[in-house]
């Protein structure tokens, strides 16, 4: 059990992340699913480190938001390697060709983008450095992006639940597609819920409080819906759609967080 989970631990960082984490002994289902569960552990760090990085900006020149919030959302991008833009981006292309199911397949394996990729990679890194450098301005930098890149990293639970079938038969998502519990996945929701409200109580104000809350459980629910529009149109899920998934709840939720700070 100890060893499973140790490898699990391997598999998130090595498959989410550029970070050095060291080859897993052993990968089947059983190391995936727990894989996908810990990557809101995999979130944390990223999100810490981008934190990092902003609050050293905002010590060095505080009065340039936007460059902080550039440099927090370039190292997220950094740190993930880029993946889960790419994922974004051929998720995008294939559902933007509306052709049918083995088509789009094919247009997600090819390593080109396309002109829905490009818009989509373009949307979401806006979206993410205009909300952030709202979230900066008054304060609260650090700690949305902590939060924000953290429910970000909670939509793999929940896209790899049980009834999610894998759309191909080979690919990451043959090891993690249908291998969570819906139990699992709300444990780890809850445990994330907790985290992200203990980071915005300290301001004691009730409607970032609520923003953290709602951050969180919009980043489930971005989870929901494009695993649907994955099983609709793809048969089940992919690397590629979970990485889009968590490139989709990142802007979201940091942008909850604007709203509500």
């Amino acid at each position: 059990m100890r060893g499973a989970w140790g490898d699990a631990a391997r598999l998130a960082f090595g498959t989410l992340t550029v970070l050095p984490a060291g080859v897993p002994s052993r990968v089947d289902r059983v190391v995936g699913g727990r894989a996908m569960v810990l990557a809101p552990v995999v979130g944390v760090v990223v999100g810490g480190v981008a934190a990092g990085v902003i609050a050293l900006a905002q010590l060095v020149k505080p009065e340039a938001d936007l460059l902080a919030a550039v440099l927090g959302v370039l190292v997220i991008a950094a740190l993930s390697g880029g993946l889960h833009l790419d994922g974004l981006a051929d998720f995008a292309d294939a559902l933007g060709s509306r052709r049918d199911r083995e088509t789009m397949l094919r247009i997600m394996k090819q390593s080109d983008i396309g002109p829905f990729g490009v818009v989509a990679i373009v949307g979401v890194l806006l979206l993410d450095v205009a909300a952030l450098t709202a979230c900066i301005q008054p304060g609260y930098g650090w700690q949305a992006i902590l939060i924000a890149t953290t429910a970000s990293r909670l939509t793999l639970p929940w896209s790899c639940r049980t009834s999610v079938p894998a759309a191909r038969p080979d690919g990451l998502g043959t090891f993690v597609a249908g291998t969570v519990r819906p139990l699992t996945a709300t444990i780890a929701t809850a445990v994330v819920l907790a985290a992200a409200l203990a980071l915005s109580w300290p301001a004691q104000s009730a409607t970032r409080v609520a923003g953290s809350a709602a951050a969180v459980l919009l980043a489930v629910g971005t989870s929901l819906a494009t695993t649907r529009r994955a099983r609709k149109a793809l048969g089940g899920t992919t690397g590629d759609v979970l990485g889009a998934t968590i490139e989709l709840a990142l802007p979201l939720a940091l942008l909850t967080l604007a709203l509500t700070v």
